[in-house]
């Protein structure tokens, strides 16, 4: 911490001569800027950011894995179409303790009797009709799949929305971590002229002193803005699944599209919002519930057929039994299954089913209404701050102005230290200001292209 605070005096100090050469504290700024660019750490983009947190975050991941699954139910879904085979073998062996009497008077008495059977049957069972249902879930399962796609879509988009309002976060920071910066160099030349106008003996020592704490304060202000950019990182990190003390540096600007126009964006929201088209996906799979429910009611017919070979082998026991006997055979036919009554089951699963689709068109329509207010709000708070961020570049032109004004003065002994002060603390309010519309302007366009749901293409 003391070596950040070292460096950050000597930038000052550096900053106080560019100040009394040139007198020009947007100069300055740019330069405490390259000076943050130009340390050690490597830069991320927001593109860079973007690309790290679509490979790796964690719910992403999670989304696609939930996506796979129903695309590979899919890829099997007409298999309910096609026949069901099934192969059985079975072979038995026996021993027995034979002991006979016939009418006429034979007995037999055998021990240990030895039989052995073979027995192996194919059966094919082939569903001809089961009131459409198999057809119904098929297309159940292709909006299932389509859905899982939308849900990727949906969470890619929220997670790219914080990956870019977190990245931009920073870059707030990091700028308002110049501005005061900008602060302590102020400071710092009051100090200087406060202690120049006390040695003389044309100031007062509380000049000086006022002027040490106003600085001190500043340089407790930037450690502490320091510490909150270090946490905002690792907030960054975590969204793009780095280790939270990776190190790196942000770019220096907020880039702002001033060209959004509310028509364009409610007809594209509404076409390609993706959690509206997961609403409308879901009255779809609604749809196909009820219509899979409603084919209970229908008949099921089948056809059947089974191929079939039975060997058995045995000591013969008395002289009517087969040693060996082999059957070979094949058995084919239709079987039909009709309801009847089911305890008004049926009955109760449509219902619900009827029940549930009139849930989920409710739903949709609140999803629409819920996105076009989104958006109306959103829309509203992105032209005030654009008009806010226009209106506070030209507070902060004055601002700076004025602190010129009242530095001059005050060296020149027509002001008090109480003048530079209130300039010096109107520049860092209008910056201040103006660092804020900025990086709002920014949240509220993310906004408009997160519902309008092209955030990422």
């Amino acid at each position: 911490m003391d070596t950040i605070l070292q460096k950050t005096m000597t930038m000052i100090q550096y900053a106080r001569q560019l100040y009394v050469k040139h007198t020009n504290p947007i100069g300055i700024l740019l330069w405490i800027c390259f000076f943050q660019a130009a340390s050690a750490q490597p830069l991320m983009t927001i593109d860079n950011a973007i690309a790290i947190g679509i490979k790796n975050n964690y719910n992403i991941l999670m989304a696609r894995n939930a996506e796979d699954i129903a695309r590979n139910d899919y890829r099997y879904a007409y298999g309910a179409l096609l026949p069901q085979i099934n192969l059985n073998a079975t072979r038995n062996w026996s021993s027995n303790n034979v002991n006979q009497s016939f009418s006429d008077g034979r007995k037999v008495d055998k021990k240990n009797a030895r039989s052995n059977v073979w027995n192996l049957t194919g059966n094919l069972n082939w569903t001809l009709f089961d009131g459409l249902r198999m057809f119904a879930a098929a297309d159940e399962l292709k909006n299932i799949r389509d859905r899982g796609e939308l849900a990727v879509k949906s969470e890619v988009i929220q997670t790219v929305a914080s990956i870019m309002n977190t990245y931009y976060l920073i870059v707030q920071q990091k700028q308002q971590l110049a501005a005061i910066a900008e602060q302590m160099q102020i400071s710092e030349e009051r100090v200087r002229i406060a202690q120049n106008k006390f040695s003389s003996g044309l100031g007062s020592k509380l000049d000086v002193l006022q002027a040490q704490v106003d600085l001190n304060a500043q340089r407790s202000a930037y450690l502490q803005q320091q510490t909150l950019i270090a946490k905002t990182k690792a907030m960054l990190n975590q969204l793009i699944a780095l280790p939270p003390d990776q190190e790196f540096e942000v770019e220096d600007s907020i880039p702002i599209d001033t060209s959004l126009q509310m028509a364009d964006l409610k007809t594209e929201a509404l076409q390609q919002n993706p959690d509206l088209l997961i609403a409308s996906k879901d009255l779809e799979l609604a749809k196909n519930n009820l219509q899979i429910t409603r084919a209970q009611r229908f008949p099921t017919l089948s056809f059947n057929t089974t191929y079939s070979f039975n060997k058995q082998n045995a000591q013969a026991t008395n002289p009517y039994q087969p040693i060996s006997n082999r059957n070979l055979g094949l058995t084919y036919g239709l079987s039909a299954s009709i309801p009847i009554f089911h305890g008004f089951d049926i009955k109760r699963q449509i219902e619900d089913a009827q029940l549930n689709m009139q849930y989920q068109q409710i739903n949709l329509q609140n999803q629409t209404s819920q996105l076009q207010l989104s958006l109306q709000n959103a829309y509203q708070d992105y032209r005030y701050y654009i008009q806010a961020m226009r209106l506070e570049q030209s507070n902060v032109a004055v601002a700076e102005e004025n602190v010129r004004i009242a530095l001059a003065a005050f060296e020149q002994g027509q002001s008090t230290t109480l003048d530079v002060r209130t300039a010096q603390q109107g520049l860092a309010d209008a910056r201040a200001r103006l660092i804020t519309a900025r990086y709002n302007a920014k949240q509220a366009e993310i906004t408009l292209l997160q519902l309008k749901g092209d955030l990422i293409q």
